[in-house]
């Protein structure tokens, strides 16, 4: 049985990427939930898709001037602590603004075996890889991308589930990767993709993958 993580918590039942959208997810029966991280400018990782909020940076703001809604991962991370989490860190190619650093330091205090980073962008997870963060996904939303993991040395891809075709899982899987899928709101599929042996699974509607 692969993971079964809420994309952003459970969004279509509440505010994605809050306490409350994570708790309703493994209310769900979910075994967890994937989140996205920013970085303030006073130097504090919060909770938060995108990278501005009201038309404003996020890395412009400190962690005061964000709404009570938003979440550091500090609070997720204590408040559940038996949940598997997929940290994705949002960054830019070519940022270098410590958060990858924040991020590690953050992960020595709340260790877990049950999670783990992910990112879109490979400079990322290179700085994670050398800080000794483990385990790493790199995500990726072009079949291409994939030919870039060796260079990155991650654990896990995180593909588009559009790209997961039986001849791709297979040959992936035997390159020793572990895959995961989103994100997934179709029951049929997700079954799909459990008998093809892809390790976890994100969607938005936590009924679809339960």
């Amino acid at each position: 049985m692969p993971l079964r993580l809420g994309h952003r918590g459970a969004p279509i039942r509440a505010r994605e990427n809050t306490l409350e959208a994570f708790a309703l997810a493994l209310e769900a029966g979910l075994d967890g939930f994937e989140l996205d991280v920013q970085f303030t400018q006073d130097g504090v990782l919060v909770v938060h898709h995108d990278f501005t909020l009201g038309g404003v940076p996020i890395r412009s703001l400190r962690r005061e001037d964000l709404p009570p809604y938003v979440p550091t991962l500090e609070e997720v991370l204590r408040a559940f602590p038996e949940a598997w989490i997929n940290v994705e860190l949002k960054s830019t190619p070519g940022e270098t603004d410590g958060r990858e650093e924040a991020l590690a330091r953050l992960l020595v205090q709340y260790p877990s075996s049950r999670v783990w980073v992910s990112s879109f962008d490979p400079l990322a997870l290179l700085r994670l890889g050398r800080l000794g963060v483990r385990p790493l996904g790199f995500l990726y939303s072009v079949r291409e991308a994939a030919a870039l993991a060796p260079c990155l040395e991650v654990e896990w891809l995180h593909s588009e589930e559009s790209l997961l075709f039986p001849e791709e899982v297979a040959q992936l899987k035997a390159q020793g990767y572990r895959l995961l899928a989103w994100t997934v709101n179709d029951p049929a599929r997700a079954e799909e993709l459990r008998r093809l042996g892809v390790d976890a699974l994100v969607g938005d509607r936590p009924e679809a993958l339960v």
